[in-house]
C-alpha cells in the first residue's frame, strides 16, 4: 500500500477523479434494478430498445450532458 499510497489517495486530491474505477459495474447497475422489480422484458426488440436508449444516455451523462437536454 505504501508503494502506491500517491495513486491510491489521487481522488482525495483532484474531485475529477471517481473513487473507483470500476464504471462498467455502475452502469450496469440501472439494468440490473429494472430486471429485479420487472422481472424481465416481455420481448427481445423491447430490451434491446431499453439497451440502446439507457447506453445512449450513460455516455451523455459520463461525458458532462443533461441526459434531458441530450434526448432533445
Amino acid at each position: 500500500m505504501k508503494k502506491h499510497e500517491t495513486a491510491v489517495l489521487l481522488f482525495a486530491r483532484l474531485s475529477h477523479v471517481p473513487f473507483t474505477n470500476n464504471r462498467a459495474e455502475r452502469d450496469l447497475r440501472m439494468s440490473k434494478v429494472k430486471q429485479k422489480v420487472s422481472g424481465c422484458f416481455r420481448t427481445r426488440k423491447h430490451a434491446e430498445a431499453y439497451c440502446r436508449i439507457s447506453r445512449y444516455l450513460q455516455t451523455m451523462a459520463n461525458q458532462g450532458y443533461n441526459p434531458l437536454v441530450a434526448i432533445q
